[in-house]
């Protein structure tokens, strides 16, 4: 059974156990789906901001990007675990010999490969969940701009989620370089949608007196 094929209070109740999966991973796969569920909403609205039809057009628009991206995201909602359960069976393989070693090593590169991809591609589809939230709150019925706003904020979160679990497996791949590069590229510009909206976390609080 899929993850996602859960109660949502199974589902929890997994995210909570001691087992490792589902885990991050797959944590930021389900805060992307559902903030491109909150898109998918906004949009679908028959009232737009003023009523302008390029505002309908640019919802239409948005609507099929995070459509696609929804259903990319709830498929790595299970891709994540699966992946790094591979990776946990990889380095239980045998290495007594030096073939084994050999082939265990290969294993492991492999897996860890698909450990890294996955969430980067779980990046990927959440930066343009962010981006149809924020045409979604630029355009939408003025009545759900919280709902485009809490898409863009969960959109972010589980892009610096997926992020994370990009980086950890850096150390394993022959790509890091450019993975890093790529993952830090989309980290700013999801830095910088989040800040059109408002939604920028601010920096530290200081007190001081006269």
């Amino acid at each position: 059974m899929g993850l996602l094929a859960l109660t949502t209070a199974e589902l929890l109740d997994r995210f909570a156990s001691v087992d490792p999966t589902p885990g991050g991973g797959s944590a930021a796969a389900l805060a992307g789906a559902t903030g491109a569920a909150l898109v998918t909403m906004v949009c679908r609205m028959p009232k737009t901001r003023t009523g302008d039809p390029r505002e309908r057009e640019r919802l239409d628009e948005a609507l099929a990007r995070a459509t696609e991206a929804s259903r990319r995201l709830r498929e790595l909602v299970d891709e994540d675990s699966a992946a790094y359960d591979a990776v946990v069976a990889a380095y239980k393989w045998p290495k007594v010999t030096e073939d084994e070693k050999a082939a265990r090593k290969r294993a492991v590169e492999a897996a860890v490969s698909v450990a890294t991809d996955v969430p980067l591609r779980t990046a990927e589809a959440c930066l343009a969940v962010l981006a149809a939230a924020q045409v979604a709150a630029e355009n939408g019925n003025p009545n759900a701009a919280s709902d485009a706003r809490t898409a863009a904020a969960l959109a972010w979160a589980g892009l610096k989620g997926a992020a994370e679990n990009v980086r950890i497996n850096l150390r394993e791949s022959a790509r890091a370089s450019e993975i890093r590069s790529w993952i830090e590229s989309m980290e700013g510009s999801a830095d910088t949608a989040l800040s059109v909206l408002g939604l920028a976390p601010a920096g530290p609080r200081t007190t001081g007196g006269s």
